[in-house]
């Protein structure tokens, strides 16, 4: 495959990069300061655009077979647009470049689908409030993708850590995955990949976790 890669310089992002070249697969990472992004492999290539300008995106969209975006705020306690208008400047490229699949990173705070009750009536509550600002952010991103048209699938992950990419996790569509706080940013990386390799699910949100 051929993937453009948006939000390439996160943790998220540089795990992605590392898995898509092993596969042998081809990576554009778009960024806005290519210093910041240290890897580097024959199968990689940056490119450097602004996520907000789709006439500056479909150079890095155009003859791609997918485009994953894991783009996210720096610092979720003031207010951000970045994942909505990203997302919104992402998804006219592809219109443009008539790409149709693509996968983007949301959060698991997002719904209490599938959640417990100490998760459910106590965390997300709390967890709703400290982290509002990105919350809402990434709930107009899912309404940017939801009404694109395009081939999609949200990923909503729990906490994300620095653990190791194991490969073993649970899923679950369109609810959140019962007791699961946690998982790793590799681990995330790979269950994107697998979306990308299995296409599915298509319109549908994926949750997943240990």
């Amino acid at each position: 495959m051929k993937i453009a890669l948006f939000g390439a310089t996160g943790g998220t992002g540089r795990q992605l990069i590392r898995q898509i070249c092993e596969a042998g697969d081809e990576v554009t990472a778009v960024v806005r300061d290519p210093a910041r992004l240290t890897e580097s492999h024959p199968h990689l290539t940056v490119l450097r655009a602004d996520v907000t300008d789709p006439a500056t995106l479909r150079p890095a969209v155009e003859g791609c077979d997918a485009v994953v975006s894991a783009l996210g705020s720096r610092d979720g306690r003031v207010p951000t647009t970045v994942c909505a208008d990203g997302t919104a400047g992402i998804v006219q490229a592809m219109r443009t470049a008539r790409v149709r699949r693509l996968v983007v990173v949301s959060a698991g705070t997002l719904t209490t689908e599938g959640d417990g009750p100490l998760t459910r009536l106590i965390m997300k509550p709390l967890l709703g409030n400290l982290l509002k600002h990105t919350i809402a952010d990434k709930r107009r991103m899912e309404d940017v993708v939801r009404a694109s048209g395009l081939e999609w699938t949200i990923v909503r992950p729990p906490m994300l850590t620095d653990g190791p990419h194991t490969g073993v996790y649970r899923t679950a569509v369109d609810r959140n995955v019962r007791g699961a706080l946690r998982v790793s940013r590799a681990d995330l990386a790979d269950c994107i990949l697998r979306c990308l390799l299995q296409r599915e699910p298509i319109n549908a949100a994926i949750s997943l976790g240990y």
